[in-house]
């Protein structure tokens, strides 16, 4: 049963994030017609487009997609404790769970993106329209501490100061939430 458990975890976890870079996209309003931004909106487009009609959002944050992520946040702990085999009993438990689940997620993704950033930096050289959106989306984390550590030799600092942060973050909050945290 763990590899049916791991199957169903990462096949949400991986929706989850496809999810929030929807959000993250139109926050950063990053490049809507970059192939990349495309293939996000159309990925999510099926369910965040009738949800946005019903649910307006609010300033710049929209508020369906963020719903719909909390909301499969929460499905993935349901779904997983149904296949199993822990039965299913419906606790208030479920809505931090989801909400931390999703922090975590966001946490992952921001990760992943500067990784990715960082990669394609060193591969491409500014050619790849996916590494332009990994540009729109992470200049507004990385400027301001490029303002502070210039780059050294060539060397931009700025990425590993917010992997550190990150890696910083997740312990505060392991440290305050509990073991629960590391298990999400």
């Amino acid at each position: 049963m763990n590899s049916i458990g791991f199957l169903v975890s990462t096949l949400f976890d991986l929706y989850i994030m496809v999810v929030l870079l929807r959000i993250w996209l139109q926050w950063a309003r990053a490049d809507f017609y970059n192939p990349f931004s495309q293939f996000i909106v159309k990925a999510t487009q099926p369910v965040v487009g009738p949800l946005r009609r019903i649910i307006p959002s609010i300033g710049s944050l929209d508020v369906a997609t963020l719903l719909f992520a909390y909301i499969l946040s929460m499905g993935k702990f349901i779904l997983l404790q149904l296949v199993l085999g822990g039965g299913f009993m419906f606790t208030p438990e479920y809505f931090w769970i989801g909400a931390l689940s999703l922090l975590k997620a966001a946490g992952g993704l921001l990760f992943w993106v500067l990784l990715l950033r960082a990669i394609l930096s060193w591969v491409s050289q500014g050619r790849s329209p996916v590494e332009y959106v990994m540009h729109q989306l992470t200049e507004p984390l990385t400027a301001p501490i490029r303002r502070i550590i210039p780059a050294m030799g060539g060397l931009d600092l700025s990425v590993l100061v917010l992997f550190l942060g990150l890696q910083f973050a997740n312990f505060l909050i392991g440290d305050v939430v509990g073991p629960i945290w590391f298990q999400l």
